[in-house]
């Protein structure tokens, strides 16, 4: 259970990174360029078929990492009612 008395910093630069977080990454290898999702961590290479790292795993979480820890509370079964819910509520103010 989640404790009230946590603090956890979130900066505004925080919400910007994630606001504009893309939805593709850029992947450049033999002399192609193809597009992976951003929450990959390996993608394969249309040319050649190598499989590629295209995400760190740092000693310091990364920007990614949020995004999985929200993805992965999302998962739960008595989150997807609260998670519909927000998503229409956003749906609807961004008309």
């Amino acid at each position: 259970m989640y404790e009230s008395d946590i603090k956890v910093s979130v900066t505004p630069e925080l919400l910007d990174a994630i606001a504009t977080f893309p939805t593709q990454r850029e992947v450049r290898h033999c002399g192609t360029t193809f597009a992976a999702s951003p929450l990959d961590i390996y993608a394969t290479c249309p040319v050649c078929g190598t499989r590629l790292k295209v995400r760190s795993f740092a000693s310091a979480p990364e920007l990614e990492d949020v995004f999985d820890a929200v993805l992965a509370w999302m998962l739960q079964p008595s989150a997807e009612a609260i998670v519909r819910q927000r998503m229409a509520v956003l749906a609807s103010d961004a008309d």
